[in-house]
């Protein structure tokens, strides 16, 4: 199999320029607003089902490809599809094809930005699952290459398209609720043990295990949990995921900076947390409290246990902050935003009445179906995507790709802050933090979740991150090489995510 240099990237992105000059799509092939828009899914398990079953259903779009690395899953999605689609595993192959305008991406987080750089480069543009980026300095790259190649690139932080929250922002802004005092974002997930492994597992022959470590180093999977040793459980191992925080997080810490109105990464970041209540193969926290120092604060949590030790036998029952598990709520001066899924805004006074509410999958279901076939509920974030391709105005696009960026390097902040922490007894961290009264507020509230769970945080400490200053222009931490070595990654060659785009 002929390997894709980043040469030849190079000189395919020439070649796409040319093209591009001449019709507003990719390849010239595809023309003006009433043409087929020919994507590929790249991944198609999880999340990247939703993207295929969405693109299959729209008029205007044609799914001509699939790549995975997994035989199993890519022959049986080609079966169900019939002989018309074409069959990667290589994501190089896949990206040499001219019949191929755009890319539809939902594969593990290590992969994200090499994909997304490579696919400009190769002429197409991109949809792109959260986070953005494994790290600080892959975000950057994929802007460069979105502007150099002219790429419409749509990070899947699909929130934005939701006419509700829409809705619910401009409510803030025309001034309802006065400025707002603290912004916070919930992952009150239940996450169970994944188990231990006596050693490192094998991969299944019908897995193309080099492609899926890709620029990742390439060693067997110390995980064997219900999905096998590969699938799903990367994102708790710093190698591949980024934890729930860079999982489930990215949704509602854009949401959180979107209300905030903040156009930068926060120039400070604290974080507290640990992997608690059970001991297992994974690496990432399971519970964790993050600090944005914005002008207007943002909070974050994390909790995978359960709201108490009866739970984790009986149904495993997650804990709630005024109704949200998996949400938002914006406090403000006259009353707050409780934002308890991704489609629906609950406007409450200062006594906590309900005076309104924003809730886009009512509103859509009494809508007439959109020209693309589906109503706008169904189609929102990609059908916005496909809009911004025949338009060529990135622009148009709900979550251009900085968006999503700015959003991932949040969360590697707060993560940075973690690993680079240490376990501190209670009384410790209480000190560390009081001054920070939003921060310590938060804390108390995980050290009764944590008790209510019987773990005993004297004797498994909890890790209090380290304090980082960030320079959003410079994109670099103040003052700090530990930290600065860890805004990039050793590539693996060939998958090299590269200095210059």
């Amino acid at each position: 199999m002929k390997m894709l240099t980043r040469r030849d990237f190079l000189k395919t992105s020439t070649l796409t320029a040319a093209a591009a000059s001449l019709s507003p799509l990719a390849w010239g092939r595809v023309e003006g607003a009433n043409s087929d828009i020919r994507v590929a899914q790249i991944g198609f398990r999880s999340q990247g089902a939703g993207h295929l079953s969405t693109l299959r259903k729209m008029k205007g779009v044609r799914v001509v490809a699939l790549c995975d690395v997994d035989h199993h899953v890519l022959d049986g999605k080609a079966k169900e599809m019939g002989n018309d689609v074409q069959r990667y595993t290589d994501i190089r192959k896949l990206l040499e094809n001219k019949e191929v305008d755009a890319v539809s991406i939902a594969i593990p987080n290590h992969w994200h930005a090499l994909a997304t750089v490579w696919a400009c480069q190769a002429g197409k543009d991109v949809y792109v699952e959260k986070p953005a980026c494994h790290n600080i300095f892959e975000g950057r790259q994929m802007i460069d290459a979105a502007r150099k190649y002219n790429r419409i690139v749509q990070c899947g932080t699909q929130c934005r398209s939701s006419p509700g929250l829409r809705e619910a922002v401009q409510y803030l802004r025309d001034g309802h609720l006065g400025k707002v005092k603290i912004a916070r974002g919930f992952c009150y997930k239940a996450r169970q043990s994944i188990g231990t492994v006596s050693g490192p597992q094998e991969v299944p022959d019908y897995i193309d295990y080099d492609i899926w470590c890709g620029p990742a180093p390439k060693e067997l999977p110390r995980r064997n949990a219900k999905f096998g040793p590969v699938h799903y459980d990367w994102h708790w191992f710093w190698a591949y995921g980024n934890g729930d925080y860079g999982n489930q997080g990215p949704h509602q810490v854009d949401i959180a900076r979107w209300f905030l109105g903040e156009d930068a990464v926060a120039p400070f970041s604290m974080a507290i947390g640990g992997r608690l209540g059970y001991k297992d193969s994974a690496e990432t926290p399971n519970t964790l409290t993050v600090y944005h120092g914005y002008k207007t604060p943002m909070v974050f949590e994390v909790r995978g246990l359960p709201v108490d030790k009866k739970s984790q036998t009986d149904g495993w029952k997650m804990d709630r902050y005024k109704s949200v598990e998996i949400g938002n709520v914006i406090e403000c001066e006259n009353g707050e935003i409780v934002i308890p899924s991704y489609t629906l805004a609950i406007i409450h006074d200062k006594d906590g009445k309900e005076v309104t509410r924003f809730d886009g999958k009512k509103k859509n279901q009494k809508q007439d179906a959109s020209p693309t076939g589906l109503s706008a509920e169904s189609e929102g974030h990609h059908a916005n995507w496909m809009s911004a391709i025949r338009s060529r105005k990135p622009t148009d696009l709900h979550a251009e790709i900085r968006e999503g960026v700015l959003s991932a390097d949040l969360v590697h902040t707060g993560n940075i802050s973690y690993r680079l922490g240490a376990c501190k007894a209670p009384e410790a961290i209480k000190d560390a933090i009081k001054d920070n009264k939003p921060l310590a507020e938060a804390y108390d509230r995980m050290v009764g979740h944590l008790e209510a769970n019987e773990v005993d945080i004297t004797k498994e400490n909890l890790q209090l991150g380290l304090p980082l200053k960030f320079d959003p222009q410079a994109e670099k931490f103040a003052d700090n090489t530990e930290a600065n070595a860890m805004l990039s990654r050793k590539y693996r060659e060939p998958f090299v995510v590269p200095d210059k785009v």
